[in-house]
């Protein structure tokens, strides 16, 4: 089974506006919930995933390890929450189950593990991502399937060489079917990224990696979509996308604030950023 997209880019994006409110709400609710977790990060890639698991990817929530699904791979894995709210909307796993995030024996950890259903790649130090986003690309080449590989990173976790490795070598191999989107929020743990170890213009240096390169607005539905669909039919080696994004999207007291990195909100903050997001 597939996930097509159908409609204009512009009823496709409306659509997702409002399901991405949704993911932003189950967000929040599992993280106040466990009172542990990192809402700034996954706020941010709130859009960027919706799209992928709502409309972008070939996936079958009834098959999780369809061999010839899209695959995604987030990297940022401390951002899991955003990844978790996507597949129990899209049916991989009871709603219910959200509840349990960061729990003993939860199929939700802290960062995604491989056998909880959807998720495609166990999360542990960042950095490995793109690495292992390359290598299931060629599995796919190699295989002659024809499924796209999402790799979702932080620009804070750009600072591992490893990244660059990776980015070496999906050039040398022209692995179309992979594609990085960077959740270009501007923060990490410690601080502002450019304070913290400066990267410059991040697409010019995929570029000069020898990807294709793309600047968007990770928050403008339409611009994702856009962006998305390009990729996916691009032939000409990797993709990369700079999505620029807020961290703590749609959450004001949040939004480009540190702190909220891994900080859960207390009573008082979380029926204020419900009320926020819904009145959005």
């Amino acid at each position: 089974m597939t996930h097509d997209a159908t409609g204009t880019r512009a009823e496709r994006a409306g659509i997702l506006k409002e399901t991405a409110k949704e993911i932003r709400l189950l967000i929040l609710d599992m993280i106040h919930t466990a009172n542990s977790g990192h809402p700034g990060g996954s706020l941010s890639a709130a859009d960027i995933m919706t799209a992928l698991h709502f409309d972008i990817m070939r996936t079958d929530p009834a098959n999780p390890r369809w061999p010839d699904r899209d695959r995604v791979l987030l990297s940022k894995g401390h951002a899991c929450p955003v990844l978790y709210a996507c597949l129990a909307k899209r049916g991989y796993f009871d709603l219910k189950e959200l509840k349990t995030l960061r729990r003993f024996e939860s199929i939700l950890q802290g960062h995604p593990i491989h056998k909880t259903p959807g998720v495609d790649m166990t999360t542990g130090s960042l950095g490995h991502g793109l690495s292992i986003g390359v290598g299931m690309a060629l599995e796919g080449r190699l295989s002659k399937k024809d499924f796209q590989v999402y790799v979702v990173l932080g620009d804070g976790e750009l600072n591992e060489g490893l990244v660059w490795e990776a980015a070496m070598a999906a050039n040398k191999f022209g692995l179309s079917n992979l594609v990085a989107i960077v959740d270009r929020n501007g923060l990490q743990m410690d601080g502002p990224c450019e304070t913290v170890m400066p990267m410059g213009d991040i697409a010019a240096k995929f570029a000069a990696f020898g990807w294709t390169t793309m600047e968007i607005d990770g928050h403008d539905m339409e611009q994702i979509l856009g962006a998305l669909d390009t990729a996916r039919d691009h032939k000409g080696g990797p993709v990369c996308i700079v999505a620029r994004t807020v961290k703590g999207k749609g959450v004001s007291y949040m939004e480009n604030i540190c702190e909220w990195h891994g900080k859960c909100p207390n009573n008082e903050q979380f029926c204020c950023a419900l009320d926020e997001i819904k009145g959005a």
